[in-house]
């Protein structure tokens, strides 16, 4: 008889053409834990047309709208996303730069060979002040990544000094020279960059050293309530290196330690950004899901250091890295963005707010013209990604208070392999409106998920929705609009029970109150 029953159940499921997962939504009373807004932050590294020709056009340029040389366009979108922090100048690129190259009369500075991007010749026309006062223009907060591969401590903390200490000093002294009165007030900061690679090629143990060397000289930033000194961490998997540096670098000297994750398959062989095949999206979810269990095992290295999670888990580098689009220069890094880049940051994002105990702090990477990006340019034309829209469905999360979301998914399943279709996260706002964000990476079967509430009544419901026809779908600048949200009407909330019917590879943001 059970076994009939399930026959039935089954075949009522695939009549119905949804596949059935379960969840269960928890509204307590008094929420334990608030996502930070600062898990949505951005990455701008001297990288292909990432500043120049995507932030910086230059002053002088009349044919494309700008301030000070930073596109209008771009500044605008970008404050629609509430980005809430920008990571400058790298990236592998930060630990051949030096600050004091790019400050001053622009006509005096120094030119730079970017070795590790494409081997160009750049003018440093885009420099602290530049980039700082355009952090200002955005309304967001700049993360600033040292040198200590190629620099010093003294270099270091020179530069800590010119954009924060507002009073009599060399560098201030400098700062007021080049035009800038008031320091920038900059309170996050990067202590060098991928040690393990194009930072230097060192060891944990070596870098663990040097972090403390750099750490103990910058103090407190001039700034009373210090700043937020970021340790380089591991790559992926790495868990000896975060070992060696928890046990090595006090907390005393470590506000942040950073994790590098990519959707990447075969470092050797990334495939296509746009022609790609089924099993290859399956490998690249496949990698972009791994980010759960290496917050987890990281996490609980960090624990066993820091169990009162003083120290945020920084994943300061995020998102897919395919071969870079036909015709263009290897190492400018310029890919298009696919449904497949949705489905990416959709289930990170919600990765990242459900462990926002210890994640307070993330990057994608990057944001203009460069890897996953959420906007790419092409002279004046500018067009917004579908990594952009899903940052922006999701933007209402930022500073919301974490509610718990578990859900019990089916699988999404290529040859013998099954990957878990629907994901989710959910927080209620300052203005008690609660959010439930959700993805479907199952690009053949839509998914209806039954979730239960617990802890409050709901009376209205509303929602978007993310999705195209094809998962390779993307926008270009003749049809900017082929992927953009709509109206969502496939959520249904009864007593306390809500009913979503998730189309294939889509992503939904649904609003209750």
């Amino acid at each position: 008889m059970k076994k009939l029953l399930a026959s039935l159940v089954l075949a009522a499921c695939t009549l119905s053409g949804y596949a059935q997962n379960t969840g269960d939504l928890k509204v307590p009373t008094k929420p334990d834990r608030v996502i930070s807004r600062h898990i949505y932050g951005h990455f701008a590294e001297h990288l292909g047309r990432s500043i120049y020709g995507g932030f910086y056009v230059g002053e002088g340029n009349t044919k494309i709208p700008n301030t000070n040389g930073v596109r209008n366009d771009v500044v605008e979108a970008l404050k629609r996303l509430n980005i809430p922090n920008l990571r400058w100048p790298g990236g592998c690129f930060a630990d051949t730069y030096h600050w004091m190259h790019g400050i001053g009369a622009k006509e005096e500075r120094p030119t730079i060979v970017n070795a590790w991007w494409g081997g160009v010749t750049e003018d440093n026309s885009f420099g602290t002040h530049d980039f700082l006062n355009m952090c200002e223009l955005l309304g967001t907060k700049p993360y600033l990544a040292g040198n200590v591969g190629s620099g010093s401590v003294q270099e270091l903390m020179d530069w800590v000094q010119y954009v924060n200490f507002d009073g009599k000093s060399p560098m201030s002294n400098l700062r007021r020279k080049n035009g800038r009165s008031e320091p920038w007030e900059v309170l996050y900061w990067g202590v060098g960059n991928e040690p393990w690679g194009c930072g230097g090629n060192m060891t944990p143990e070596y870098y663990a050293d040097l972090y403390k060397q750099h750490a103990t000289y910058l103090g407190k930033g001039y700034l009373d309530k210090g700043i937020v000194r970021i340790a380089s961490g591991p790559a992926s998997d790495d868990y000896n290196w975060t070992e060696v540096l928890m046990k090595k670098i006090p907390l005393s000297l470590m506000e942040g330690y950073a994790l590098h994750h990519y959707a990447v398959t075969d470092w050797e062989n990334k495939g296509p950004s746009t022609t790609f095949s089924e099993q290859q999206y399956f490998g690249t979810m496949k990698r972009a899901l791994l980010m759960d269990e290496l917050i987890q095992k990281h996490g609980a290295i960090m624990d066993k250091y820091d169990p009162e999670k003083k120290v945020a888990l920084v994943v300061d580098e995020w998102g897919g890295w395919y071969e870079v689009e036909p015709g263009t220069n290897p190492g400018f890094l310029y890919q298009q963005n696919t449904m497949r880049d949705a489905m990416i940051a959709g289930t990170t994002l919600n990765i990242f707010n459900n462990h926002s105990d210890r994640v307070r702090m993330a990057n994608l990477a990057q944001t203009v013209n460069v890897l996953q990006a959420v906007i790419l340019t092409d002279e004046e034309k500018m067009i917004l990604t579908p990594t952009y829209h899903v940052m922006e469905m999701y933007k209402v999360h930022q500073d919301a208070n974490w509610l718990p979301l578990t859900i019990k998914s089916e699988a999404y399943t290529v040859g013998n392999e099954n990957l878990p279709a629907v994901s989710g996260s959910a927080s209620k706002d300052k203005n008690g409106l609660t959010h439930i964000s959700l993805t479907n990476i199952d690009p053949n079967q839509a998914q209806e998920i039954t979730i239960n509430i617990d802890g409050t009544k709901y009376k209205n419901l509303s929602g978007r929705v993310l999705t195209s026809k094809k998962l390779q779908d993307y926008n270009t600048f003749d049809k900017p609009n082929t992927i953009k949200p709509e109206n969502f009407k496939g959520a249904k909330l009864k007593g306390n029970t809500l009913t979503v019917k998730l189309p294939p590879f889509s992503v939904v943001m649904l609003e209750l109150k």
